[in-house]
């Protein structure tokens, strides 16, 4: 990797994401016309509201920034949801936990493996994976929910730790640990030079269907990690768990700044974009707004930040041209 291009690599993961301009303003309008908005309590709501899909997200950025993407993380979701809940009876709960994470990682590997030998671009193979385990999901569950007789799971999904909700705690500690990876370490820059150019990463000496392959693993395990954060705030697991995730997933993900294309993006920005997901949902159901309004805003504020980046994107390669 060249000097300028290491120098341009930094200088997106450190630029202050957009989107956190918009979180702001949202704060702050929800502030005066939502009643009770302001209330700690409730922003600990919209924690605890979005740490699943920001787990999720925390994997699909990496996976993104390295040009691909991961369709089958709604459905990985309510796989581990159910292993970990079903097999709680025959394993007990840790052992049963265990086998949901390795769920999502097997998985995760698979798709990295097939994307990479295949050269089938990620999108279709993961679109089959998202089709594929759903029916294995409804298969093992024989269409019915489960439901943990072990209170303990259940309680850690409502506990909380020096008045802290302790999902919001996984959710912002794996955040930090993904920030570090992605600015402080040689496998984030990697992922930045891949996403970027393949081709040239590949001349530079990186192994790129190997690094493509964790970086799936990686999002497999997030998404399994989401889906059993999930299933202990409900105290049970359902087969419907998750439809739709992967659309909320994308979508924060890109409001957050990275781009489809690969190549840029960040963890901050990522958190920026869920939590703006999270706010605008909270405010609004203060408002007593209908749900489906939201899909509209969020809609709206997706294009229009895709319209945004696409402008600069095309700004900087004229500068580059020049």
């Amino acid at each position: 990797m060249t000097s300028s291009t290491l120098h341009t690599s930094l200088r997106r993961v450190m630029i202050v994401p957009p989107i956190w301009l918009i979180l702001i303003a949202c704060v702050v309008f929800f502030s005066f016309a939502a009643d009770n908005f302001l209330a700690l309590n409730n922003f600990t709501n919209i924690l605890i509201q979005t740490s699943t899909i920001g787990l999720i997200a925390l994997g699909m950025t990496v996976v993104m920034i390295n040009g691909n993407i991961d369709l089958s993380v709604g459905a990985v979701v309510a796989l581990a949801a159910s292993l970990s809940v079903g097999m709680q009876d025959q394993l007990g709960i840790l052992p049963a936990v265990a086998v949901g994470l390795g769920s999502g990682m097997a998985l995760g590997f698979l798709n990295g493996v097939i994307v990479w030998k295949t050269g089938v671009d990620a999108f279709i193979v993961t679109l089959g994976a998202m089709i594929g385990v759903r029916g294995l999901v409804f298969l093992y569950t024989q269409e019915q929910s489960f439901f943990s007789m072990n209170f303990a799971y259940a309680d850690f999904g409502m506990s909380s730790m020096a008045g802290v909700p302790t999902l919001a705690i996984v959710f912002l500690v794996f955040t930090a640990i993904m920030h570090w990876l992605m600015t402080s370490t040689s496998h984030g820059r990697n992922a930045y030079a891949v996403g970027g150019n393949r081709e040239a990463a590949q001349n530079a000496g990186i192994r790129v269907g190997w690094h493509m392959v964790a970086n799936f693993v990686l999002v497999g395990f997030f998404a399994a990690l989401a889906g059993i954060t999930l299933s202990t705030q409900m105290g049970a697991s359902t087969p419907n768990l998750g439809i739709n995730y992967e659309l909320w997933t994308i979508t924060a993900v890109v409001l957050g700044g990275t781009k489809l294309a690969g190549g840029s993006g960040s963890i901050l920005g990522t958190l920026g974009g869920v939590l703006t997901i999270g706010v605008l949902r909270n405010g609004m159901n203060l408002m007593q707004v209908p749900a489906f309004y939201v899909l509209v805003v969020m809609g709206v504020i997706l294009i229009a930040v895709l319209f945004v980046d696409q402008r600069v994107s095309r700004r900087e390669a004229e500068e580059l041209k020049l």
